[in-house]
């Protein structure tokens, strides 16, 4: 039996109008350790972000989340400004975020690893939104 301890991975995002370049980049995250935690933005932080309300509740996105078999846990993001302290209650070795962020959140490295994985080309969840429109 090995002294290892498994490695955390934290990450964020709105995960509205669920897409492939979500489960891509959850995936991509996974890949850095043994377990995925996912902070999944409030329907209020959502609004303050992008200035509308998501498609789905924050309780319908979470359950998503959830689901995913590379995904261990789930929490409510409630702020931005937290994300020092959420790194510290979830035990985060390292932070995984999309390279859109790159530089944003290098100031939390003396606390974790952090990382930026480019996102997935050509899709979005407004480009999915106004595609719906149409």
């Amino acid at each position: 039996m090995g002294d290892s301890v498994a490695k955390k991975v934290l990450t964020f995002g709105t995960f509205d109008v669920f897409h492939v370049g979500h489960l891509r980049i959850l995936e991509r995250a996974a890949a850095f350790g043994d377990r995925l935690v996912v902070g999944v933005s409030t329907d209020a932080l959502n609004e303050a972000k992008k200035g509308r309300p998501p498609v789905y509740s924050e309780g319908e996105r979470s359950e998503i989340i959830r689901a995913l078999s590379c995904v261990d846990e789930v929490f409510l993001e409630e702020s931005l400004e937290l994300k020092a302290d959420y790194i510290q209650r979830y035990g985060a070795d390292i932070l995984v975020m999309g390279d859109d962020w790159k530089g944003k959140f290098d100031q939390f490295s003396d606390l974790c690893e952090v990382a930026y994985l480019p996102r997935t080309p050509a899709i979005s969840t407004t480009e999915v939104i106004e595609k719906i429109r149409v």
